[in-house]
């Protein structure tokens, strides 16, 4: 039930992420034909182009998390054995949890602090940039939370066990390196 509800919401983010990304090449691409073209431009683009990349960051992130796709090293971890491999990830996932609440503590003030703030251009309130750290902090916690609730409740396979997904480059280098030695 928990996992349909966060893959809907992951879905959902990544349209946010394309609609975003489309705007912010229209805008750009926009704003570069009428400076070059025609000696003018749209105010607006630098600086709604340059929110819309805060909030794709901070959305991207948050499916990255969901799809474990977060790069790091296992030569530790991938050695131990499975009760090695869950202390490790529960540990992780606590300090995660951490830095969560260290990211929404700091973004919850400074989207108070610049509720009454503008932005130079579009003159809306730059809480709604700060808040970008709210989504993030709190998106982030909810799917912690239920992967650890995972790990607690014995529901992850072994090879779960191990955060991190294999990077292409390493992936396509393992096989090269097999394919050399046979």
């Amino acid at each position: 039930m928990v996992k349909k509800i966060l893959d809907g919401y992951c879905r959902f983010l990544a349209l946010l992420l394309v609609a975003a990304l489309a705007m912010m090449v229209v805008l750009v691409f926009g704003n570069v034909v009428m400076r070059y073209g025609f000696n003018s431009g749209f105010t607006l683009s630098e600086e709604l182009s340059r929110w819309l990349f805060v909030w794709m960051t901070f959305l991207g992130a948050i499916i990255a998390m969901h799809e474990r796709g977060h790069l790091g090293t296992d030569s530790l971890v991938s050695r131990l054995p499975v009760r090695g491999k869950k202390f490790c990830l529960g540990a992780s996932y606590v300090l995660m949890l951490f830095c969560c609440w260290l990211i929404f503590k700091g973004a919850l003030q400074q989207t108070i602090i610049n509720l009454g703030s503008t932005s130079a251009v579009m003159e809306v309130s730059m809480a709604i940039l700060y808040a970008s750290g709210l989504v993030f902090a709190i998106s982030a916690a909810v799917i912690l939370c239920h992967q650890f609730w995972r790990l607690l409740s014995g529901q992850m396979a072994e090879h779960e066990l191990v955060g991190i997904q294999e990077s292409e480059e390493t992936a396509h280098g393992a096989n090269a390196s097999v394919v050399k030695q046979a």
